[in-house]
């Protein structure tokens, strides 16, 4: 039996269909019930849990349970704190580190032996646009201002606790390091030190859907490092099979897009045959640095290779999903739950 604590978000719902597809029993947690009904569809049981509240955990089972993955969290994309005005740092860390305590705490008390959970890309962003496939041995290098330095800071300490967990009690731990993840669901409407905005991807896929030209301002082959949600959910069904799974990995494609290959890709999936064009703008600034993470390490402990590592083959399937329809209910969430942690 495997328990998803945070299944009513996007990468969670991807993973327990995954789960349910090899065969596995899955007990899903989350605060959505909205989604309740799509996940017990998908033949698992659900129970509502708040990770911040420990008295919630005598809802989940107490034995038989081989792994629980951590997918809750609060993060800067679903944060309504404008900190010109407030500060959420209390939130952050009653949230993502001790709510994760609390799921440590439900392990070491019920036996259970594994935990997969997740962390920032931006923890090293400091070794970002240096030119070097950034490893799980890069020392935590991040800015201590801006709306993503508490989070960074309570997912930093949340990954401590696990690896604390992990040698005092003997819990099989792993992190992975997530970059933007893409897929249908997430990439609507994020927030940005509190305020709304549509994301860059959401606004390349409506623009070549309407004919209209694209725009890439600066240096068009800056390049990033992202992954596909359906990669990700494999990767959690393989990491926790394997006995070698511990410590951090990057979970990434592993493979640089460039700004230019990705305009160009979506205008021909979703924009086909309609007019749109790529304009460049290199007077206007692009603030994004290119990075890269090496992906020998998921591949070593526990096999895992991304599949979908050609962008244009991405948003096929990207826009296959978003035409079944099947995932209508999340898109509509996913404006307050933008992952990759997700939501509490």
């Amino acid at each position: 039996m495997i328990v998803v604590i945070g299944a009513t978000s996007f990468i969670g719902m991807y993973t327990v269909e995954e789960l349910i597809r090899r065969g596995e029993t899955v007990v899903a947690t989350g605060r959505n019930e909205r989604l309740r009904p799509m996940l017990e569809e998908m033949g698992c049981q659900f129970a509502s849990l708040d990770i911040t509240e420990a008295s919630d955990f005598d809802v989940l089972p107490k034995e038989g349970v081989e792994g629980v993955i951590l997918l809750a969290g609060l993060l800067p994309a679903n944060a309504t704190a404008n900190l010109s005005d407030e500060e959420n740092a209390a939130d952050y860390i009653a949230v993502n580190t001790i709510g994760t305590i609390n799921v440590l705490e439900y392990c070491r008390k019920c036996g259970v032996p594994k935990i997969i959970s997740t962390t920032t890309y931006g923890d090293v962003a400091g070794a970002w646009g240096r030119g070097y496939p950034i490893t799980e041995e890069e020392p935590r290098n991040f800015s201590f201002t801006g709306d993503h330095a508490m989070y960074t800071i309570s997912k930093n300490a949340a990954s401590d606790s696990i690896e604390y967990y992990h040698q005092q009690h003997g819990i099989q731990g792993a992190v992975f390091r997530f970059p933007p993840v893409y897929g249908v669901g997430p990439h609507g409407t994020i927030l940005v030190d509190g305020k709304p905005y549509k994301s860059g991807i959401q606004t390349f896929i409506e623009r070549a859907q309407a004919g209209e030209n694209i725009e890439i301002w600066g240096d068009p082959h800056i390049y990033r490092d992202i992954i596909y949600v359906k990669d990700v959910a494999r990767a959690f069904c393989m990491a926790l099979k394997s006995d070698q799974t511990h410590g951090l990995y990057n979970m990434t494609s592993g493979v640089p897009l460039d700004l230019e290959d990705q305009a160009r890709a979506v205008i021909a999936v979703f924009g086909e045959n309609k007019g749109s064009s790529i304009v460049y703008r290199p007077e206007k600034q692009n603030n994004t640095p290119s990075y890269l993470y090496c992906m020998d390490k998921a591949k070593r402990d526990f096999g895992f290779v991304p599949e979908y590592t050609d962008y244009q083959k991405m948003m096929v399937d990207y826009k296959m999903e978003l035409e079944s329809g099947r995932w209508a209910n999340l898109e509509r969430e996913s404006s307050a739950t933008w992952s990759v942690s997700n939501e509490a």
